[in-house]
């Protein structure tokens, strides 16, 4: 039996993270809600939570969420919507650090994304987990969520 890895994502509202990563092949489980970190990121910010046996998957993972999210540029929102890779060990945090420098060289991109480590989640009301997936024709997924889907089905 495979070890499951785990991360924390965070990028912008939930619902678009959920829905984009309930869609890349390889990662088995999507948790929607908010994670909070350590100081000074000690406020819950909308995230994911997600499980992948492979670690080969990392980088596809992680570049998927710099392309699906506002990675290079602040904005007024970033307490509520952190950019940001939480991990759950210093393993991870490692792995993680070797691939965003390569992602940062490869797309010759700067990136704001901050990793730092995983301190709790909580999850989101029932009633939004699955956004997506239970409002597909919804104005808010066409208009945020299906453009997102794209990048997702380019890159595979």
């Amino acid at each position: 039996m495979k070890v499951k890895s785990k991360l924390g994502l965070g990028g912008g509202c939930h619902w678009c993270t959920e829905a984009v990563f309930q869609e890349v092949t390889g990662v088995e489980n999507v948790k929607q809600g908010y994670i909070k970190s350590v100081a000074p990121q000690d406020h819950r910010s909308e995230a994911i939570i997600i499980e992948f046996s492979d670690l080969k998957l990392l980088e596809r993972i992680i570049d998927i969420h710099l392309q699906t999210h506002a990675s290079t540029k602040q904005h007024s929102r970033r307490k509520e919507y952190r950019s940001a890779i939480y991990y759950f060990d210093e393993e991870m945090k490692s792995r993680v650090e070797v691939v965003m420098n390569t992602l940062s060289r490869k797309r010759n991109q700067k990136y704001i994304t901050q990793l730092l480590p995983f301190v709790s989640f909580e999850k989101s009301w029932e009633n939004i987990q699955n956004y997506y997936k239970t409002r597909p024709n919804a104005p808010f997924c066409k208009r945020y969520i299906e453009p997102k889907l794209t990048i997702v089905k380019r890159m595979s």
